[in-house]
């Protein structure tokens, strides 16, 4: 028997007792996790399919830990241009192990019908008053990601380390402990200096730019000259 299921964006083909390495997840280590969003379960000759999931049908399975994935090497080249970039990339994953399958409720999907003609609405009285329809609300705009490099020792790739890790602004990067920073961009090359980031993202955050820009004076690559 066996299930595909999406989990954290993407589809599996799952069956019990079966390790999985996905994106990471927000679960701790040790706890147990439900995915509900079956598209197919093959048990034997039967075979059911969802619309696009398949109700009451769930995979049940148990986080064992989180790592990361093999490196990647990323290189860039331009021809006659002295041009080269060597970077590393290592995937941050979660291992699960897979629990159950159930398949409880699970229902095949009915064929749609097909939706009757609509019928044509009569004239409207000249003396009726027509209601306006209500306006949609306008959708909130995501909170814009800050500029990490105006730290000190922070550049480009690291930025985007620490984006893809989900610290994009000041504020979550002056939370970050130094040491936990350290970890994120252990695959960055180089020598950095991690101590005085999270003191200096705080004064960003709070647009402080003067007293930022005087302590930077004093710094070389994140730590006192």
């Amino acid at each position: 028997m066996y299930a595909i299921v999406e989990i954290a964006g993407q589809q599996f083909k799952v069956a019990k007792d079966q390790k999985v390495y996905v994106h990471r997840l927000q679960d701790e280590e040790g706890s147990k996790v439900t995915f509900d969003n079956v598209l197919l379960l093959e048990d034997g000759s039967n075979i059911t399919i969802g619309a696009p999931a398949i109700d009451g049908a769930a995979v049940e399975a148990k986080v064992i830990k989180h790592l990361k994935g093999d490196k990647v090497i990323v290189f860039k080249k331009k021809r006659r241009k002295g041009y080269k970039v060597r970077n590393g990339h290592r995937q941050y994953l979660t291992e699960l192990v897979i629990e159950s399958i159930v398949t409880s409720g699970a229902k095949k999907a009915a064929p749609k019908k097909e939706a009757a003609a609509p019928k044509k609405a009569e004239p409207k009285k000249a003396e009726a008053v027509k209601a306006e329809a209500p306006k949609k609300a306008a959708p909130k705009k995501a909170e814009k990601a800050d500029d990490l490099k105006k730290v000190e020792g922070i550049g480009p790739k690291i930025a985007e380390t620490l984006i893809a890790a989900g610290i994009s602004t000041f504020a979550e990067l002056a939370k970050t402990d130094a040491a936990k920073i350290a970890d994120i961009i252990s695959d960055v090359r180089g020598n950095h200096v991690t101590d005085t980031w999270p003191a200096q993202a705080k004064l960003a955050a709070e647009g402080k730019w003067d007293e930022l820009k005087k302590w930077q004076d004093e710094l070389d690559g994140g730590k006192p000259a």
